[in-house]
Order: C-alpha cells, then sequence, then structure tokens
C-alpha cells in the first residue's frame, strides 16, 4: 500500500528525498543506508522502516513486530561483521512519519568518549562516502541478510 503524499511511500518507490540505497527488503520491511544528509555521510547508518503505514511501536501487528527486530538484529550483525565499530546503537523516535522506522546506527572504533551515542554521525573523522561507497557497503551488508 503506498499514499502519494507520504514521503517513506515515495521513497520506496524511488522517488523524493527520502530514497535511499536498499540494503534488504521483503513484504513487511525495508532496510537502507541513510543517505538524506550532505555528501559524504557517516557510513554503518541503517534505517529498518515499515511497508505499511504504522507509525508508531504499537501500531504494528505481531508479523510486522518480528520482521523489525529480525532486521534490527541482522542489520547490527552486518554492520558489525563490515565495519570496524565500537557499538551498534538502535532507537525509535517518530514525531512526523507514517511508517515506523528503527535507526540502527554503529559507533565506529576511534569515536571519542566525548560524542554521545546518539550524535555519532557528528564525529568529523568517521568514516565517510559518497553515492559510490555506499552502494557498496550496501552490497557487503546485504550478503548477511536471509
Amino acid at each position: 500500500m503506498t499514499s502519494p503524499g507520504c514521503p517513506i511511500c515515495a521513497g520506496h518507490r524511488g522517488e523524493g528525498d527520502l530514497v535511499a540505497p536498499v540494503v534488504w527488503r521483503d513484504d513487511l520491511v525495508w532496510v537502507k543506508h541513510l543517505v538524506n544528509r550532505p555528501m559524504p555521510v557517516a557510513l554503518g547508518h541503517l534505517l529498518v522502516e515499515t511497508d505499511r503505514h504504522a507509525p508508531f511501536v504499537d501500531s504494528l501487528t505481531d508479523e510486522e513486530s518480528a520482521a523489525v527486530g529480525r532486521a534490527v538484529r541482522d542489520a547490527a550483525r552486518a554492520l558489525r561483521a563490515e565495519l570496524d565499530v565500537d557499538a551498534v546503537h538502535a532507537m525509535v523516535i517518530n514525531t512526523r512519519l507514517e511508517h515506523f522506522h528503527e535507526h540502527v546506527i554503529v559507533r565506529h572504533t576511534g569515536t571519542p568518549t566525548e560524542i554521545p551515542w546518539h550524535r555519532v554521525d557528528d564525529w568529523s573523522d568517521a568514516p565517510r562516502g559518497g553515492p559510490a561507497e555506499v552502494a557498496d557497503l550496501c552490497a557487503r551488508l546485504a550478503r548477511h541478510f536471509p
């Protein structure tokens, strides 16, 4: 189900500001690399989002909940396998979008301790990449999904 005015639906159709490289998807969830920021972007910031309009955790069906959980776990495992990281964090904050989405972000090895866990993308020395590097990382991460 897609809605013409929904920015996430537009991104799923390959349109608009939220188009992002897809790591993996099934009928219920998408795993994408965040790129709607100035390039080069910090490598290793993924989004797990529902295919269906379901904006909040309590909006998810049992099947969607299970699919999101597996996708977040697989994303974390893939990121650990493909990047040099100290930690993988997950966070859910939704104030305006019609699809549940969970951020799965890495804390690269060497990130200074004064950089808070939720601001790791702001570290100026974090490994970064443009479209080619993000696409390469997505292809490598995809190998870790079913």
